[in-house]
């Protein structure tokens, strides 16, 4: 077997609603094969995999899946189980995965969720590599590779501060991205989202950070706002340090006078060579080489974490220590509890390992021990000068019995120096007595003292750092269907966008950012959302939400406040295992699936598929529009509101609880082309019905539609220009829906003679390319069929070819040419253009049939009118 390749699916996707991986597996040898063919191999599993006994599989119940295996079963579906239970050896079990057909002989996706991306690849790779050896009856290094992938995991976890964060952020529902392979995080969306990086944020002052990191600095800002701090003094040379020494007397503590974690710090120094050695060492870990020189208080060691000036937590810390068994000697016991599950490197776990280094052997030589001695049973040895976690400490919770006045001391002491998130070292008798004196303050504080403490209760900083941060989410209006997404996008852009918001807008031409494009192309998937929802300007999102980013990536977001859905049509079957119009709408489905309880549903009532979205109404609103006789779907009583928007007298009118409301006339909506142009009349409506429910006044929507300019707003769509005594339209229509809604209003528009400029992209199937070819015959007088640049995998001329013959059997003897390049095929049609022809071309690339108009002096016009020649003034007067 082979991993061809793994694509992660970050947000919810059509197999799940969290993040998964999709690996694609060639079974190779082993395509037409089942477990049941091959002797022993149960055995061997379950020898190397005994977990699988508990899995239920489709059976429902304990060793289904072991059912499965003896009756036999494909191999894909056993890499997925072998995976799914690997991940719990991993440490990041998760519990969802399926396999499925991947459209040619021998290939399967494997689809796993996943907690850690990289992770659950390597356990992907473990999982076909143990069947694969298996199979073979040989041996297989799990363990050594299991330990492998759970370096893997570890080495590219979020620190414990920032999981804390981000866990807290989850569990209120707020959105986050990581943007580096370490802990900076973004929180939240648009306008609303903060940055973080560990227990730092965006908030967070450089100049208090500086004051924080220089230790001398801090102290003195504390003592002349009469706060109590230990006596000390900054030495640059060991001499200054003795000078030192001299004045404050022993015992002194010696540091770096920027130093963290405890990193050369020496405490209990008492005479003068002792003093020469701590500056050596403080020295090597100081930016400057400066080091401080202080009084050594005495009491015990005490972390508070003040956020926004309030103090939320308080833990006691204590330095790494053993107790003795009178068996191991002292590195025997550093061993066993190094070992301790709780513990790891860095800071990836609870505690972190002890270090041995001259700090141990110090404190060692107080007890008259060396690393290879026995301490006696239940002797206490401490192994460190400092009580720092990263060195092996521990940490006890007392934050419900901090003394009033040194609650107020460590709250008091971050607001002087400007830290939004601050760790005040305190070193006191006893936090239950308001004697104390701070020591240090500290920028970026560890966390994992207050999150898991050695002892006492968990604290839920986290959460009072995500209410300090202010993150949160703006409204986020999704757009999917096959046609009309676009302008029903754009529409809906320009509505909120006239009521004074800063709009973040992905569409098939682009993402924007209050009116200004910030990249150009396609950008319908979930990465150009990403890029709208985390600019810091957008104070809302409306995101064209296309099928293939969909299927290939999953959504670009969780939760969305409005979803639109504008019709299923016939197009891309064929395509990514889509063979039928309800594969269509599966799809499509899961943006009306992720609007959050008390958002809303925006659903064509025309289109059976879409109607039957109803069924996800539960605690949203719903909002139909149409222009038929409509009934409820099933479902939809269970919606907290049900509007409908339709078309009345020539108006689009609202109706809400059996009232009527009119919001803007037909043919002053100018993309409607005076009403002529029923797909943008749908458009108009899905746009209205989403900009209500973003809550804006009908009479802003309407004058927001009128000024809605196609050829400024909707380039692309429905572009109508004047040309050679004729007409020519410029539109985007790929497929039989889109064409055949031109048809209607060419008919609308009654003019002489039509000419249809059409191409099919090669990845459609055949019988989606003859139909279109059909509706074109019926929509157009006569046909001419272009190429693209991009064949996707068709030969030269095989695609027109076959158009041309869909004309001729749908209408016999129908003209149908066939011009190789799109602007050649235009260029043709406006010199043999007559007057009062109408010319529909149907662009592959926008700017290049723009410069052929430019050429031919076409001027841009809002509508033709039906058949009537008097009223070409009202038309000059619109353009």
């Amino acid at each position: 077997m082979k991993i061809l390749n793994c694509r992660t699916l970050a947000g919810p996707n059509v197999y799940h609603h969290r993040p998964v991986l999709v690996a694609t597996l060639d079974l190779q040898a082993l395509a037409e094969r089942e477990t049941r063919e091959f002797p022993g191999l149960h055995e061997r599993l379950l020898h190397h995999v005994p977990g699988l006994r508990a899995h239920r599989c489709s059976r429902g119940h304990e060793g289904g899946f072991l059912e499965r295996l003896e009756e036999g079963t494909y191999f894909a579906h056993l890499v997925e189980h072998v995976a799914l239970e690997l991940s719990a050896s991993a440490g990041i079990q998760v519990g969802f995965g399926k396999a499925r057909y991947a459209g040619e002989p021998g290939l399967y996706h494997v689809i796993v969720r996943y907690k850690s991306e990289a992770g659950m690849r390597r356990v992907l790779h473990i999982a076909m590599e143990l069947v694969d050896t298996l199979i073979a009856g040989g041996d297989y290094p799990l363990e050594a590779e299991l330990a492998r992938a759970r370096e893997i995991v570890e080495d590219n976890e979020l620190g414990p501060s920032t999981r804390a964060i981000v866990e807290a952020a989850q569990a209120q529902g707020l959105p986050w991205r990581r943007l580096n392979e370490r802990s900076l995080v973004q929180v939240g969306y648009g306008a609303r989202s903060r940055l973080i990086q560990a227990a730092l944020s965006d908030a967070t002052s450089h100049i208090a950070v500086e004051i924080a990191q220089d230790k001398e600095a801090t102290k003195r800002l504390l003592r002349e706002a009469g706060i109590p701090v230990p006596r000390g003094h900054a030495a640059s040379d060991a001499e200054q340090a003795l000078g030192a020494f001299a004045r404050l007397g022993a015992p002194v503590a010696v540091k770096p006078i920027d130093g963290h974690q405890g990193k050369g710090i020496t405490l209990g120094v008492t005479n003068e060579a002792e003093l020469v050695r701590a500056f050596e060492l403080a020295a090597q870990y100081s930016r400057y080489g400066e080091v401080l020189v202080e009084e050594m208080l005495s009491g015990r060691d005490y972390r508070a974490l003040v956020v926004k000036g309030r103090l939320v937590a308080a833990a006691e810390r204590r330095p790494a220590s053993v107790t003795g068994d009178g068996v191991l000697t002292v590195a025997g016991l550093i061993e066993r509890e190094n070992a301790n599950p709780l513990r790891g490197e860095g800071h990836v776990r609870a505690l972190s390992r002890i270090r041995v280094g001259e700090s141990t052997e110090r404190c060692l030589a107080r007890y008259g021990l060396t690393p290879d001695a026995v301490p006696a049973a239940g002797q206490l040895v401490q192994l460190s000068e400092t009580a720092n976690l990263s060195t092996g400490g521990s940490a006890a919770d007392v934050t419900d019995i901090v003394h009033p006045a040194l609650r107020r001391l460590c709250e008091r002491a971050s607001r002087l120096v400007g830290l939004d998130i601050c760790g005040v070292d305190l070193v006191a008798p006893d936090i239950r007595a308001p004697q104390g004196a701070i020591v240090e303050l500290n920028a970026a504080p560890g966390l994992r003292m207050h999150v898991a403490p050695s002892e006492g209760s968990a604290r839920e900083v986290g959460a009072a750092i995500v209410e300090a941060l202010g993150a949160g989410r703006i409204p986020v209006v999704s757009i999917t269907g096959t046609n009309g997404k676009t302008t029903t996008t754009r529409m809906i852009a320009h509505v909120l966008a006239s009521s004074g918001r800063k709009v973040g807008m992905t569409s098939s031409d682009g993402v924007w950012v209050d009116g200004e494009p910030i990249a150009r192309g396609d950008t319908t998937g979930p990465r150009s959302a990403q890029m709208a929802l985390f600019d810091r300007d957008v104070e809302v999102a409306v995101l064209e939400t296309a099928r293939g980013g969909i299927m290939r990536r999953g959504l670009g977001y969780d939760w969305a406040d409005v979803a639109v859905i504008t019709n299923i049509q016939a197009d891309h079957i064929g395509q990514d295992g889509l063979e039928t119009l309800e594969d269509i709408a599966h799809v499509k489905e899961l943006v009306a699936e992720r609007v959050h309880p008390g958002g809303t549903l925006v659903l064509n009532a025309d289109d059976a598929l879409v109607r039957a979205f109803a069924r996800h109404a539960e605690g949203r609103r719903l909002a139909f529009f149409g222009l038929r006789p409509f009934e409820l779907p099933a479902g939809a009583e269970s919606a907290t509101e049900v509007v409908f928007y339709t078309v009345r007298d020539g108006h689009i009118v609202e109706s809400r609880s059996g009232a009527e409301e009119r919001i803007v006339a037909v043919a002053d909506v100018p993309q409607t082309m005076l009403g002529t142009a029923a797909v943008h009349v749908y458009n108009s409506l899905a746009a209205i019905a989403a900009a209500r429910a973003c809550e804006l006044a009908p009479d802003a929507i309407g004058s927001a539609l009128r000024t809605f300019n196609p050829g400024l707003h909707n380039r692309g769509r429905l572009n109508l220009f004047r040309v050679n005594g004729g007409h020519l339209v410029l539109d985007y229509g790929h497929n039989p829906a889109g064409i055949e809604a031109m048809g209607r209003c060419l008919r609308q528009w009654g003019r002489s003679r039509s000419t249809g400029i059409i191409e099919a992209p090669g990845d459609r199937a055949d019988w989606i390319i003859q139909e279109l070819g059909h509706e074109a015959a019926r929509a157009f007088d006569q046909v001419i069929c272009y190429e693209p640049d991009d064949l996707r995998g068709r030969q030269p001329g095989e695609v027109p070819a076959l158009l041309c013959r869909a004309v001729d059997e749908a209408v016999p003897g129908k003209q149908c040419r066939f011009i190789a390049r799109g602007q050649d095929a235009l260029r043709t049609a406006l010199r043999e253009m007559r007057p009062g022809d109408v010319v529909v071309y149907f662009y592959d690339q926008f700017e290049e049939a723009h410069a052929v108009l430019d050429a031919h002096g076409a001027v841009p016009v809002s509508a033709i009118v039906p058949q009537d020649a008097a009223r070409e003034p009202r038309e000059r007067a619109r353009a």
